[in-house]
């Protein structure tokens, strides 16, 4: 078993090799929120809800932090009177969780706010003075108050992205009259006349808050310890974010990141998603017209280094897909039930989080999923291939109930609902319920009524085989019954 990873840094496939081959270590960049998800937020998200997942799998415990950028120019450029920064940062964070929630991505380890690690930053931005990589900005400046990281003073800043200094465009965070050189970028931002007064904690330089670069290196020490195995986001923020964290924390003296990760971004009809271009998807639009796990599996289907075009058709072939899967799932259950004895339902393939819905659950059994599909996952997360694998063994799942192999139709099952239930995707979990559940609850209260009726007429006739026939197929659906004086009523049966 070795799984391998490419790492941008490095630029190629490397054997993962955990610090703790007992507890992997993942930090992601999460939002900043002053604004809604979009479908580009989901994406990023979910490829590392499924690499988190496979790890999970083939580990046993995953340390996931995901953290929420709460303070930033954009959250105070976008909050009203009627509507402050922290308050609009809030209720953008609720949009962020439901829509995360809503596609079965896995809640994180921790998950912090910016505005909770301060202090973390400013005595990270006090070791970077120290030691000689970062100035504050001159007193008589109009930037005074603001601290910036000093790039000509660590030769390895650019290692991330391959880039030499003079190539760079100049940071554009911060006026750059109170910089050394145009590329150095700020790690304390002073306050300004024209921002709220609750935008600003006091500091050794001055009253102000932090740059952005700053607090996911403050964070993900904090969290995780000055190093880690993974740190991971979109391409988008592989510069300026992820090569300044990478230089002011390895600068301050961390270990940091051993591996860096980065997903494709989403483009519509082939061009980049762009408000000028109309062309805009709102998490909560897709949402709102389609079936979330559709949503899930859509976004879940090309590589998650590779760019994932979304077109018309896109949702309609994962919504057949999904269908396919679930069809051969139901069908294997009505036809292998008929053996009560038989374990039809199999464990959750492996424990992701405390908490978190799994697979189809019933006896324990090994979680041992199909060698293709393992080589798959193990090869850089190759989703499309495990994909390829999954829907092979539902079409070998179907050959074998239309032949009556119960044998080959059990273990096809089997392995079907341990590998949706790995990449999340599975139908018959729970989770997927919508609001159309209410509307099954009442089918099968009628249902079962029906049913219960038929056997107390039965019974009122002596028709004790019929009624017992009846009480049988009630009990091998799950539910029990209990007779009492004012009549018989039905509950989901605990065994």
């Amino acid at each position: 078993m070795t799984v391998q990873l490419y790492d941008t840094k490095a630029q190629a496939l490397r054997d993962f090799v955990p610090l703790d081959p007992g507890n992997v270590t993942i930090y992601v960049c999460g939002p900043t929120v002053q604004s809604g998800p979009h479908i580009g937020h989901l994406r990023g998200a979910l490829s590392f809800d499924i690499l988190r997942r496979w790890l999970a799998h083939r580990y046993g415990r995953v340390t996931f932090v995901r953290n929420v950028t709460d303070i930033d120019d954009k959250v105070l450029a976008n909050a009203t009177d009627g509507e402050p920064w922290w308050a609009l940062a809030y209720r953008m964070e609720q949009e962020f969780t439901r829509a995360y929630t809503a596609i079965g991505i896995l809640a994180p380890t921790y998950e912090p706010r910016a505005t909770a690690s301060v202090p973390q930053m400013q005595e990270l931005i006090q070791r970077l003075i120290d030691a000689g990589h970062a100035y504050p900005a001159a007193g008589d400046s109009d930037a005074a108050g603001d601290v910036y990281f000093d790039v000509r003073s660590w030769p390895a800043y650019g290692s991330l992205t391959n880039q030499s200094l003079d190539a760079m465009e100049p940071a554009a965070d911060a006026d750059p009259r109170g910089k050394r050189d145009p590329r150095d970028f700020a790690l304390w931002k002073g306050g300004k006349s024209d921002e709220p007064e609750s935008a600003s904690w006091d500091s050794p330089w001055g009253a102000g808050r932090p740059g952005w670069h700053i607090e996911c290196s403050a964070m993900s020490r904090r969290y995780l310890g000055a190093e880690f195995d993974i740190h991971g986001g979109g391409l988008d923020l592989r510069f300026p974010h992820h090569e300044n964290e990478l230089a002011q924390s390895t600068a301050a003296g961390d270990g940091f990141a051993r591996y860096w990760v980065h997903n494709g971004l989403v483009t519509v009809a082939g061009q980049k998603m762009s408000k000028s271009l109309f062309n805009f998807i709102l998490a909560e639009d897709v949402l709102r017209e389609r079936d979330p796990l559709v949503v899930r599996y859509a976004l879940a289907a090309a590589h998650y280094r590779s760019s994932l075009d979304i077109t018309a058709s896109t949702f309609d072939e994962a919504a057949a897909a999904i269908d396919r899967i679930r069809t051969f799932l139901e069908r294997a259950v009505r036809t292998l039930r008929d053996d009560a004895d038989d374990v039809i339902l199999v464990p959750t393939p492996s424990p992701p989080a405390a908490g978190a819905s799994g697979g189809a659950s019933g006896r324990v059994g090994p979680a041992v999923v199909p060698a293709r599909f393992a080589a798959a996952l193990d090869d850089d997360l190759g989703v499309p291939q495990a994909l390829a694998v999954l829907h092979e063994t539902v079409r070998d799942g179907n050959t074998a109930l239309d032949a009556g192999d119960r044998d080959a139709a059990l273990r096809a099952f089997a392995d079907v609902a341990l590998m949706t239930g790995i990449l999340g995707i599975d139908p018959l979990d729970p989770q997927w319920r919508t609001a159309d559940a209410s509307a099954a609850a009442s089918a099968l209260d009628t249902l079962v009524k029906t049913m219960i009726a038929q056997r107390a007429d039965a019974r009122a006739a002596k028709d004790w085989a019929a009624a017992d026939r009846i009480r049988d197929a009630i009990a091998a659906a799950g539910i029990a019954l209990e007779d009492s004086a004012d009549g018989t009523h039905w509950s989901y049966s605990d065994g």
